[in-house]
C-alpha cells in the first residue's frame, strides 16, 4: 500500500471534539507496522492526534511511510510504556505513562508498546502536515537504510560519557521535574507546566484544583486540547457572543481554539482537573 495523507479535521469555530466522533485512521503499512489514530484535529496550524499501538506492536519506517518530518513533535503517553528510538543516531528511550518525548524537525523516530499493556500517546505536532512537513516532506530525506537502535561510541565510557551523551541527543524524554512550572496570577488553583516550546509549537499540561479558573488565554496561533481527567469547562469569551459560550469536556474530549480566541478554563467539580495544550506557533499572543 502507498502513502496516503491522513483526515485533516477542521473546524469553524471554537469546537468540543468528544472522543466518540473523533476522526479515524489506519496509518502504515505492512514493513513499516499499522498505527491507530485518532484525529483530533488538522488545521494549518497544528496537528493533534492519538495513536495507538497494542501490547508488543510498533512502527518504523518504510519507503513509502518515513518517519522522518519538518516539524517539532511532543508526544505525551496516556497509556503503557512507549519504547521510542532514532534509528539514525542509535537513540533509545523508554517514557512511561504521564511523561512526554520531544524531538525537533528532521529526527528519525520509531515507536513500540513496551509491556503487556495497550500504548496510547498524544502527539501534537507543528508546523502540520497542511503545509507540506509530512509525506512529501519526508520523501526527500535521505533514507535510513540499516535502522540501528544502540549508541555504541558510548561503551566503555558510560556513565562517564552521559554528559556527551545528553548534549548530542535528539529526542528529550520529559518528566515531572522537567516542566517549566506556573502559577496563574489570577488564582493559585490553576497550575501549568510547559512541556516544551519553540518558536513552531508549545505544549502544556494544565491542573486545575477544585473550583479553581483561569485567567484569559489567547494563543499566538491556533491551540488544541486534550482532556486527561476530571471535568472541564471552557469558556469562550467572544465579544460577538451574548452570553459567553460555555462547553464542558470529559477525558478524552478535545477541543479547537482558533486564532484569534480568547478563552478560560475552569473546574466546576469537586475533583481535580487535568487538561494537555497545544499551541501553534507561539504560546502567547504577541510572542
Amino acid at each position: 500500500m502507498g502513502y496516503k495523507s491522513s483526515p485533516r479535521p477542521t473546524y469553524a469555530g471554537p469546537a468540543p471534539i468528544r472522543y466518540a466522533s473523533v476522526t479515524r485512521h489506519l496509518w502504515g503499512d505492512d514493513e513499516a507496522g499499522r498505527v491507530d489514530d485518532w484525529i483530533y484535529v488538522s488545521s494549518d496550524r497544528i496537528h493533534q492526534l492519538v495513536f495507538g499501538l497494542p501490547p508488543g506492536g510498533g512502527f518504523r519506517h518504510s519507503e513509502s511511510f518515513r518517519t522522518v518530518f519538518a516539524a517539532d513533535e511532543v508526544l505525551t503517553v496516556l497509556a503503557g510504556t512507549m519504547l521510542l528510538a532514532n534509528p539514525e543516531t542509535g537513540e533509545v528511550h523508554l517514557v512511561r505513562r504521564g511523561e512526554s518525548a520531544f524531538f525537533r524537525r528532521d529526527t528519525w523516530h520509531h515507536a513500540w508498546a513496551w509491556g503487556g499493556e495497550e500504548l496510547r500517546v498524544l502527539e501534537y505536532f507543528a508546523p502540520p502536515p497542511s503545509t507540506g512537513s509530512s509525506g512529501k516532506y519526508a520523501q526527500t530525506r535521505p533514507y535510513v537504510a540499516e535502522p540501528r537502535y544502540e549508541r555504541a561510541e558510548l561503551l566503555h565510557r558510560w556513565p562517564a560519557a552521559r554528559a556527551e551523551a545528553e548534549a548530542r541527543a535528539t529526542i528529550r524524554v520529559l518528566r515531572e521535574s522537567d516542566l517549566l512550572w506556573s502559577l496563574d496570577p489570577a488564582d493559585p488553583r490553576v497550575l501549568t507546566g510547559i512541556v516544551a516550546s519553540t518558536d513552531q509549537l508549545t505544549a502544556a499540561t494544565v491542573r486545575i484544583a477544585p473550583g479553581g479558573r483561569s485567567s484569559p488565554l489567547r494563543h499566538g496561533g491556533a491551540a488544541g486540547l486534550y482532556v486527561l481527567a476530571g471535568r472541564v469547562n471552557v469558556l469562550v469569551e467572544d465579544p460577538e457572543a451574548e452570553p459567553p459560550v460555555w462547553f464542558e469536556l470529559h477525558p478524552q474530549d478535545g477541543f479547537h481554539v482558533p486564532e484569534g480566541t480568547a478563552y478560560r478554563l475552569f473546574n466546576m467539580g469537586a475533583g481535580p482537573a487535568e487538561l494537555m495544550v497545544g499551541a501553534a506557533p507561539l504560546w502567547r499572543a504577541g510572542g
